[in-house]
């Protein structure tokens, strides 16, 4: 498969972004979920949360702009909304265990057609760090996830059962790779969009549960 297919990093963000509604409380976890933050939400109001005591923040800060003191969950200098808060770590989990964010996008090594997730450990790992991914995975009103489609040995990551040991068990509701956009349902995953390039022969050939494809699929526009 070219590796000139799919959908890059930013892009993968981006299509989860446009799922978010006027209003919602986001929480964005390291990795790929953080650029969430950069995509183009139009006149949609979104609050972004970080789990380490910044709500309300901005786009990644480019160079000039940077406060070393002020970093999203990635580590990486971010910018301020107006309205913006910091509050204590503990005050933002009470956040998280209140029941108050509306979506929390995670990345993750492996997603299965029940909506299982692993994140926090490989095989072969001593410990692991599951951090607040169990806090998030419990208590948000929703889960997304944003992962690769495929491992580095170009092995499936959306699988009939995860592998992996799992963080949170039947939570994920959409997922977003560089091949598309999908939906666990239970019994497979659903195919909701497709990433420029590619064919659902190519999507099916690389993905490790039962793959169906949504009436009138779309490709997702970049």
């Amino acid at each position: 498969m070219s590796e000139t297919k799919g959908l890059n990093r930013q892009q993968m963000a981006d299509r989860i972004a446009r799922e978010f509604q006027d209003g919602w409380l986001v929480n964005l976890g390291v990795g790929i979920p953080v650029m969430c933050s950069n995509t183009d939400i139009g006149e949609r109001d979104i609050v972004y949360h970080s789990e380490n005591g910044v709500i309300g923040y901005g786009p990644v800060a480019g160079p000039g702009e940077e406060d070393l003191n002020l970093v999203n969950a990635g580590g990486q200098n971010v910018t301020l909304k107006p309205g913006a808060s910091i509050v204590h770590h503990a005050d933002s989990f009470a956040v998280i265990r209140g029941g108050h964010i509306d979506v929390t996008v995670m990345g993750a090594y492996e997603v299965s057609m029940t909506g299982d997730f692993a994140n926090w450990k490989l095989t072969g790992q001593k410990g692991g760090g599951i951090g607040g991914a169990m806090d998030l995975a419990a208590c948000a009103k929703r889960v997304f996830i944003i992962l690769e489609h495929v491992t580095r040995r170009n092995e499936p990551r959306l699988l009939s059962a995860c592998t992996l040991p799992i963080t949170a068990r039947g939570v994920v509701k959409l997922v977003s790779t560089n091949y598309g956009l999908f939906e666990p349902t239970g019994d497979g995953f659903l195919l909701r969009e497709i990433a420029p390039g590619l064919t659902v022969d190519e999507i099916r050939a690389t993905t490790g549960g039962k793959l169906t494809v949504a009436d009138g699929l779309k490709t997702i526009q970049v």
